[in-house]
């Protein structure tokens, strides 16, 4: 008899969960989760290919939700190539040209630096939210945490390369998975939480991997090092007279 009543116990609180959250409010809850009010962070980004390797590290910082700062730091070579992204808009800094480029509406899905993420994946933006409809498929139970599965279809007005996404949030506000579906539904790349720990007194995913559906020995991780939320910012930080600057 005790055994009904926790099992029923159990269904209970998910069906009340899903029932207090709507999809948008968890994919709001995942993109607060892994931003913060403010977060600065170090992270190593590998880029893998059959015949071929390299690394990159960078400083990341963020404000709210549309304010990003990425900052390369090794190798020397490439040392000093920004990237902002303020309200949507987005521009790189180049220290062998020293120029400023804005990145235009058909640049965001271009690889950045190389790799299996966009200008858009790189820039950590919430455009998710707005621009498409969400809708919660399904809940699983793995590992004892509940698991959001969430459908995202962006507006019909809205100009991405992706005819839908599929994310796997988890109840902490990680998000385990993210599938990149393009126009015809076909798979193109997958994003991956490989790792999680404790970062900063909360739960993060330490090493995420965005994988090429169609060629399997092509992927990038990215493994976070450092990361500090809810942290003090310069007022000048995100702006385009700073992009220039790498010395903050």
């Amino acid at each position: 008899m005790r055994k009904w009543i926790i099992m029923f116990g159990l269904f209970w609180m998910q069906g009340a969960l899903a029932e207090d959250l709507t999809a948008v409010d968890i994919i709001r809850k995942a993109m607060d989760h892994y931003r913060g009010q403010t977060s600065y962070s170090q992270m190593t980004m590998i880029i893998h290919r059959s015949d071929w390797q390299r690394e990159i590290t960078m400083r990341v910082w963020t404000e709210g939700d549309k304010q990003t700062l990425v900052r390369v730091t090794d190798p020397p070579r490439d040392e000093g190539n920004d990237t902002l992204s303020v309200d949507g808009s987005m521009w790189t800094y180049t220290p062998k040209t020293n120029r400023v480029t804005e990145i235009t509406s058909s640049m965001v899905s271009e690889s950045w630096m190389g790799s299996d993420f966009s200008n858009r994946d790189v820039s950590k933006g919430t455009a998710i939210i707005e621009q498409y409809d969400h809708t919660l498929l399904e809940l699983r139970e793995r590992d004892g945490h509940q698991i959001y599965v969430i459908q995202s279809i962006p507006h019909g007005d809205v100009a991405v390369e992706w005819g839908r996404e599929v994310l796997h949030i988890r109840d902490d506000w990680i998000v385990l998975e993210q599938q990149f579906r393009d126009q015809d539904d076909v798979l193109v790349k997958t994003l991956r939480a490989l790792e999680i720990g404790m970062m900063s007194g909360r739960s993060v995913a330490t090493v995420i991997r965005m994988a090429n559906e169609a060629a399997p020995d092509e992927w990038t991780e990215l493994r976070t090092t450092v990361v500090e939320f809810d942290v003090e910012l310069p007022p000048n930080l995100f702006t385009l007279s700073n992009l220039r600057n790498s010395s903050e």
